[in-house]
């Protein structure tokens, strides 16, 4: 067994497209019409047959309120892998991206907590050596 698809819930599609094309550097997949919305995916171009991320329309009603709770206590809706998290903070500050938790060291990874402009906290990871796998 094995992921190949897991999504985030985002605002508006295509601004999301934008964001995690354009800033955070992911590559489109799909972009199919599906009434009016899209099955929008992207993937990381470092694994391009590798897990898709489902840019996933957040017109439920339940999706609201908990996205609202997740941000309040910040706690972010996902993570993704990085090789080098101060390189990543520093080019992404200088894309505009505003980090809500400013990258920390927590032992076994440094982390990093990011607003993904369409209504998630998206959390960086670069493992240590030292870290389980």
């Amino acid at each position: 067994m094995r992921i190949a698809l897991t999504s985030v819930f985002v605002d508006d599609q295509r601004a999301a497209l934008d964001f995690y094309t354009n800033v955070l550097g992911f590559e489109k997949r799909h972009d199919i019409p599906l009434g009016d919305d899209f099955w929008l995916t992207v993937v990381s171009p470092e694994a391009p047959e590798g897990p898709e991320l489902l840019l996933e329309p957040a017109g439920h009603p339940a999706v609201k309120p908990y996205r609202d709770a997740l941000v309040e206590d910040g706690i972010p809706l996902a993570q993704f892998a990085v090789n080098d998290l101060a390189a990543e903070y520093d080019r992404l500050t200088g894309l505009g991206v505003v980090f809500t938790q400013q990258p920390m060291d927590i032992g076994t990874a440094v982390v990093a907590v990011l607003d993904d402009t369409c209504g998630n906290l998206i959390q960086l990871v670069e493992l240590k050596d030292t870290a389980p796998m």
